[in-house]
């Protein structure tokens, strides 16, 4: 006796000790990961002091300075508000914006006489193992779970960097400032689309890196610090690339944040885009003004831009009728919250997979015309141009991506019909002998019980009701007829048939699997291993 419970005791200890020791393990690889990160943020600052150093050393700007002291003053409040005052999201949020801020003007305020200097080459240098750095620590959170997915379009930290990018470009000329500021809208939408696992996101990563790099800024003119913009860059786009194969969430969880949005919100969303896209198609008409091409130009224009605002008018009333059949989910969502329903159930059962399976193909036609008309009427020397053409491509991607993953994702419509008819005779040897009248009170309870469970079944599963018959006295053969060619025969609101129909039978049958009716006849629609002869009327 004493044996086993030292058993039991030292076999207890032994379980408490390793989870212990697992925990501990955790905690420290979780400490470790987070180390990363902090030695990551360290050299992009100590990268960002020394070239701001760099620039007031040869420059002689107090701007600079005054800058580079307020960047630290900074650094000491968010310090602050982090270790003393436990505002850890306030002090990360200033720093990130001020990072931001930073990266955009070692960015902008670039010379060739920085070039030759010792310190602007330890800038470079510490700038590129920031981003290594950036990138390791991201794979190894993703690597050893630690990274726990929320649905989300921008964080809060790509949000403030964002803006700060943009601020410090409000130091050039008004007209460049606004190629940069439509610019950083354009790697945001691009964010949002990677996030969203988009099918064309990786087109539109590929298309935004060349243009940027090989089109865009050149036709600004200005000297560009290549390892401050490709640092900036790669912080921003490294958590959302590593998260198109590392992120666990389904395709309803990770467009959340969109399908769960206020109705009035999500309309006034369909204005700024068609004034973006109308923005786009006034900015491709300048190209009528190069008088070098226009046998090339002004046909392409006429053909492709009447193309275009088609595509696009029908893009715009798709997107308006998909608010309008949201609107419709949402209703039944929250007036059913109490009984569990998913939203995914709702809009499976509203037929919003047909719908999106449709506009999908639809949104891809405005895609098409969108890269062709950018094509077409191309200006190398247009920053604007090219940074609303990189903020159109996203937008009507990630459009498509939500009617692909919706359309691949969400159930099809169901109907379903059930007939219940209570049974008061068997027959064991092919001759009906009627059964005793306490048995036909239990078939015709068990028999009502049946009908309200089916009943229960198809509300659960929101499956609609063409009707659940019960009769005590039977159905013949052309009632049964005509009501299961009405039931083939139905269609969904908005017009194609469901993809489901569900029909329910509990009654007596012969041994042959045929349905016994009402007047000795038979039913020879549903027969185990036969297709009904209704069905295959009405494909």
């Amino acid at each position: 006796m004493c044996r086993s419970l030292r058993y039991c005791v030292s076999h207890c200890l032994y379980a408490v000790m390793t989870r212990l020791e697992e925990a501990n393990r955790e905690v420290n690889m979780r400490s470790s990961v987070r180390y990363l990160g902090y030695l990551s943020s360290l050299n992009l600052l100590v990268a960002i002091c020394m070239g701001l150093y760099v620039r007031w050393e040869k420059t002689a700007d107090s701007l600079i300075l005054v800058i580079f002291i307020l960047g630290l003053f900074v650094l000491g409040i968010a310090s602050i508000l982090h270790y003393y005052f436990s505002m850890e999201m306030a002090s990360l949020s200033l720093l990130h914006l001020w990072f931001g801020f930073l990266l955009g003007l070692l960015c902008f305020l670039n010379n060739s006489a920085f070039k030759s200097d010792v310190k602007e080459e330890a800038t470079k240098y510490l700038l590129l193992t920031s981003i290594f750095i950036r990138t390791l620590w991201a794979l190894t959170e993703r690597i050893c779970g630690c990274v726990r997915y929320r649905p989300a379009l921008l964080t809060s930290a790509e949000f403030l960097e964002l803006v700060g990018f943009a601020i410090a470009s409000t130091a050039m000329l008004l007209q460049k400032s606004m190629s940069i500021i439509l610019l950083v809208l354009a790697l945001a939408m691009l964010i949002v689309d990677l996030r969203m696992k988009s099918f064309l996101a990786f087109l539109n990563l590929v298309c935004f890196a060349v243009v940027s790099s090989l089109l865009f800024f050149p036709s600004l003119q200005i000297p560009i610090n290549p390892f401050a913009l490709a640092c900036y860059f790669s912080r921003l786009i490294c958590d959302p690339l590593l998260d198109v194969y590392f992120s666990s969430l389904s395709a309803t969880e990770r467009w959340l944040p969109f399908l769960t949005h206020g109705r009035v919100w999500r309309r006034l969303s369909v204005l700024p885009l068609g004034l973006v896209e109308l923005t786009f198609f006034v900015l491709a008409a300048f190209k009528l003004r190069d008088l070098q091409l226009w046998y090339f130009v002004i046909p392409g224009f006429a053909i492709f831009g009447v193309f275009w605002m088609i595509c696009h008018v029908i893009f715009i009333i798709t997107l308006w009728g998909f608010h309008t059949k949201l609107n419709d989910c949402q209703k039944v969502f929250y007036s059913q919250r109490s009984e569990n329903r998913s939203l995914d159930r709702v809009m499976a059962s509203k037929g919003m997979r047909h719908f999106c399976l449709i506009s999908e193909r639809l949104v891809f036609f405005s895609l098409l015309s969108t890269a062709i008309l950018g094509a077409v009427s191309w200006q190398p020397t247009n920053g604007i141009f090219m940074s609303v053409f990189l903020v159109i491509l996203p937008l009507e991607s990630i459009a498509h991506g939500l009617f692909h993953e919706l359309g691949n994702c969400l159930g099809g419509t169901c109907v379903g019909y059930a007939v219940v008819i209570p049974t008061n005779y068997c027959s064991v040897d092919g001759q009906p002998t009627l059964l005793p009248p306490e048995h036909v009170q239990q078939l015709n309870l068990r028999s009502t019980g049946m009908l309200n469970a089916i009943q229960r079944f198809f509300s659960y599963h929101m499956i609609d009701t063409y009707g659940c018959d019960y009769s005590t006295s039977g159905l013949s053969l052309d009632a049964l007829q005509s009501k299961l060619k009405a039931f083939l025969e139905l269609r969904t609101q908005d017009g194609p048939r469901h993809d489901t129909y569900v029909l329910y039978y509990s009654g007596h049958s012969h041994s042959s699997g045929e349905w016994a009716l009402a007047g000795d006849t038979y039913s020879r629609y549903y027969t185990s291993g036969d297709t009904p002869q209704g069905w295959r009327c009405h494909q």
